[in-house]
């Protein structure tokens, strides 16, 4: 089976690898893809790797255009010169959607993992999803009954957090003083804007250590650039690891709010983006919350600090309050509601698999 595989970040680049990892259990496979690290440690061959690919952000995404048109216009090649037999799309919802539509104009049948988040923002493209898709997997349980309700054909068979987790061989980091984490994402523009926030706190708890969890996307020169004279550690490519170890976090808003959550670590939701971008956000993002922690327990459980609100007095403020054990206490049971909600005893990656060796047999 000839497999081609898009994926836009690092999250989504872990989460289809696993399924190869599964694919490759049950059937001969041949694959290709847009990813990095983790489908290359699959064995897959990479015809673009995704390392600074990702915009985030209206105002971001418009400033690339003619970037990723031309992305798009390659990765269409890329598919056409391997010729497969499934298109499998992770996430990466703006530029994945418009491979669906040349997919299916071809014939090829185009299955996508991690639904777009149109139940916060972006409701229409429900279009090009029934238009383009064959199925789609998601990854929360009401997402199911969301895309029903739509008459969308979708399969929920848990959430692949669960699995990294399980099959992680987690390393403790000791230090002399308690580890208070600093999680800025994965993307430059995250990173530019929210970790010089995060910064401004750390002199204020010299019985602290503080640890930047670092992307190998970048390099050290980078982040000591933005650090500068900060007393702070630069640990790279151990997330998991690094939220283990810690007694709180401040993460900036993703899946990593999730994981933190999932890891059982109190935590400080952040964001701050372009003003451009989050005006226009602000007229159409229909949520709440952007933690994926709060959407899920469809309360205020963790803090959210988000663009002005994200300021050094705002972000003391809170974690002083949260290294309170009061505070942690209900946070943590809060973390014990979200597990019940999420867990499900399937391997995913292992259930998305069987799927596709029976959609291409079908």
């Amino acid at each position: 089976m000839k497999i081609y595989i898009v994926t836009g970040e690092t999250s989504g680049d872990k989460h289809a690898s696993n399924v190869v990892r599964e694919l490759n259990k049950i059937s001969k496979n041949q694959f290709r893809a847009w990813g990095g690290k983790n489908l290359e440690s699959q064995n897959v061959v990479i015809d673009t790797n995704i390392k600074q690919k990702n915009y985030m952000g209206f105002w971001e995404v418009f400033k690339n255009g003619y970037q990723v048109l031309k992305d798009l216009e390659r990765c269409k090649k890329n598919i056409s010169d391997f010729t497969p037999d499934l298109v499998l799309l992770v996430d990466y919802p703006g530029f994945n959607l418009e491979i669906a539509k040349y997919t299916k104009e071809n014939n090829i049948k185009t299955l996508y993992y991690i639904s777009p988040k149109i139940w916060a923002w972006k409701s229409n493209r429900i279009k090009k999803i029934k238009k383009y898709l064959d199925e789609m997997f998601v990854i929360f349980p009401f997402e199911q009954e969301y895309y029903k309700k739509r008459d969308v054909n979708v399969k929920y068979f848990g959430n692949p957090i669960f699995e990294n987790i399980k099959e992680h061989n987690f390393k403790k980091i000791l230090r002399d003083k308690p580890i208070i984490s600093l999680l800025p994402g994965s993307r430059k523009q995250e990173i530019d804007k929210n970790l010089p926030t995060m910064l401004k706190v750390v002199n204020e708890y010299p019985d602290y250590n503080f640890i930047v969890s670092a992307s190998n996307n970048f390099t050290l020169d980078y982040y000591s650039k933005i650090i500068k004279n900060y007393n702070v550690e630069i640990i790279f490519d151990r997330q998991y690891d690094i939220l283990k170890s810690s007694v709180a976090s401040i993460i900036t808003s993703g899946t990593s709010t999730l994981e933190a959550a999932l890891l059982k670590i109190p935590q400080i939701v952040c964001y701050k983006t372009s003003f451009l971008s989050y005006l226009i956000a602000r007229l159409f993002v229909k949520v709440k919350y952007i933690s994926l922690v709060n959407l899920l327990l469809k309360k205020r459980s963790v803090v959210e600090l988000i663009q002005n609100d994200f300021n050094s007095d705002n972000l003391k403020y809170n974690l002083d309050m949260l290294l309170k054990n009061a505070v942690k206490k209900k946070i943590l049971s809060d973390y014990d509601i979200l597990f019940d909600l999420l867990f499900t005893k399937n391997n995913v990656s292992t259930m998305i698999a069987k799927r596709i060796l029976e959609i291409k047999n079908s």
